[in-house]
């Protein structure tokens, strides 16, 4: 959440003309993150956010936008996309795909305790039970083929230690994924970037999930692992927090009992998880975009997550 495309209040104005929103009062470029440009919108009819996407194209984003609709409709808490007079949630401004979405209440909680990873938990677990029935096929643009194409990107700029990890562990993650173990895992469309950043509470009650812009189609545990490796670990090392942990497992498996083939498949989907951020972030950080504003994150706290989930890996339950 950058701002890669200027927007001036003149082009927005025009642009909102062909929503019933009422005039545009106010508008505010979101600094955070790195993938897309974003805007808070407030209108005489609310308050909103919009998205200019800079790498999904018009033809991709179908997917996540009906992916949070029909979560929205299924009373899941999530951004809701904005239909223009004639139906269309997509637009373009700016030469780029666009879209406006409901905004959530609430805030980030960068220092969660176990009462909030246990909301996360449930409200994941009902999440992957929504989106059982979603029609979408988009498969995860950040997972196993996006690795395999990264990786001899980003080793020029790692140490021999760091470099041999990488291979290492991508060598068992395309032996994992070729195997009937990991065939045997469900699957639906899922989040696969539900960090804290990404989850609003008003007050300690969750008020929503947000951005839903990494989204694809992938297994279930991966979207557990994902979420786990954030909300639940000490970032000093990357070990997992016990009671934080804990919590959001019993409150997932309350509203989901995961297979066995899922808890057989739990270390290595979580140094999947792992691995993905560590990836993605040396992506960012040493392959970076321009950018009007942009916060590249440290890709050494999930170099630290990954070399800890590979000495030890808790019991799922």
């Amino acid at each position: 959440m950058a701002v890669f495309t200027p927007v001036s209040r003149e082009q927005l104005e025009l642009w909102l003309e062909r929503y019933d929103l009422g005039r545009l009062r106010a508008f505010e470029g979101i600094a955070s993150g790195i993938e897309n440009t974003n805007f808070f919108v407030d209108t005489e009819r609310g308050r909103f956010v919009l998205t200019l996407f800079e790498r999904l194209t018009a033809q991709q984003l179908p997917f996540y936008l009906g992916l949070m609709h029909h979560l929205a409709e299924r009373a899941i808490p999530c951004p809701d996309p904005v239909p223009d007079r004639s139906g269309q949630a997509l637009g373009t401004l700016e030469g780029k795909p666009a879209a406006l979405v409901t905004r959530l209440r609430g805030h980030s909680n960068m220092s969660p305790g176990p009462q909030h990873c246990a909301q996360v938990g449930e409200i994941l677990a009902r999440m992957h039970l929504a989106a059982a029935d979603y029609g979408g096929t988009q498969p995860n643009l950040r997972g196993l083929p996006w690795w395999c194409e990264t990786v001899p990107r980003v080793l020029p700029f790692l140490d021999a230690g760091q470099a041999a990890l990488l291979r290492e562990e991508l060598a068992a993650q395309q032996a994992f994924a070729a195997s009937a173990a990991h065939a045997a895992l469900p699957e639906s469309a899922v989040h696969a970037d539900l960090f804290r950043d990404n989850v609003l509470f008003d007050g300690d009650r969750l008020g929503g999930v947000i951005d839903f812009y990494f989204a694809g189609r992938d297994t279930w545990l991966f979207d557990l692992a994902v979420t786990c490796n954030d909300w639940c670990v000490h970032d000093a090392d990357g070990s997992f927090e016990p009671a934080r942990l804990r919590a959001l497992l019993d409150a997932y498996c309350a509203v989901r009992h995961p297979s066995d083939a899922e808890r057989e498949a739990w270390p290595l989907m979580l140094r999947a998880a792992a691995l993905r951020f560590w990836l993605s972030r040396l992506f960012d950080l040493h392959l970076p975009r321009p950018a009007e504003m942009v916060t590249p994150k440290d890709p050494a706290h999930f170099e630290r997550v990954l070399r800890a989930r590979r000495e030890r890996v808790p019991e799922f339950a």
